[in-house]
């Protein structure tokens, strides 16, 4: 028996092309792989691959939810082109928005290339579950989730993915913990868990 809480994480590729067989998704793989990395938990992941269409994103995510997907990684169209319709799709399910993810996520980005003022990515929490849009390219969802961090491993700028294990507690889904070396969770010392020596 583990030690870590189970948990069941929804992951969901958006893209058109992706969807309809024109090139293989790059977005399910990157995701369960640094979520694998990342986490001491046993996961059950549900993945789900999807066109950039409005109501089937929204309905892919209550669907989420309501099969008891404490977190929900989506990635693909948060950009401005007329396709992209996540964050819409996203905020039209949300009990309450989380805006810090987004904008960390794009604060991140910017270290990298101009265009991360183009991106949308939102974050919003639903009954027990948190759902976040991370960006489209797997080199951008790790660095998103990771930070950026110095060639001896120190942190530069801390990933969105630190504040998510508390904000999963805050919300009353299961008390996920972190591989220190790919990213460290942060929590208040009054919720932090102390295992039995």
């Amino acid at each position: 028996m583990s030690l870590h809480d189970a948990v069941k994480i929804g992951i969901v590729s958006i893209s058109d092309r992706a969807s309809s067989g024109v090139y293989a998704d790059q977005g399910l793989p990157a995701l369960q792989d640094w979520l694998a990395r990342a986490l001491h938990n046993p996961i059950t992941f549900d993945a789900r691959l999807i066109p950039d269409d409005q109501a089937t994103i929204s309905q892919t995510l209550v669907e989420l939810v309501d099969a008891g997907c404490s977190l929900v990684l989506t990635t693909g169209g948060t950009g401005p082109a007329l396709r992209d319709v996540t964050p819409e799709a996203t905020l039209a399910i949300a009990d309450k928005e989380m805006p810090g993810f987004g904008e960390q996520m794009r604060q991140i980005s910017l270290k990298f290339v101009p265009t991360a003022i183009l991106s949308r990515q939102v974050a919003v929490v639903r009954g027990r579950s948190l759902i976040i849009n991370l960006p489209g390219q797997p080199k951008a969802i790790a660095e998103t989730l990771e930070g950026l961090k110095d060639s001896s491993g120190q942190q530069l700028v801390p990933g969105i993915f630190a504040a998510v294990p508390y904000c999963i507690d805050l919300i009353g889904g299961p008390y996920l913990e972190t591989q220190d070396a790919v990213c460290k969770a942060f929590r208040p010392k009054s919720a932090q868990r102390v295992r039995p020596s």
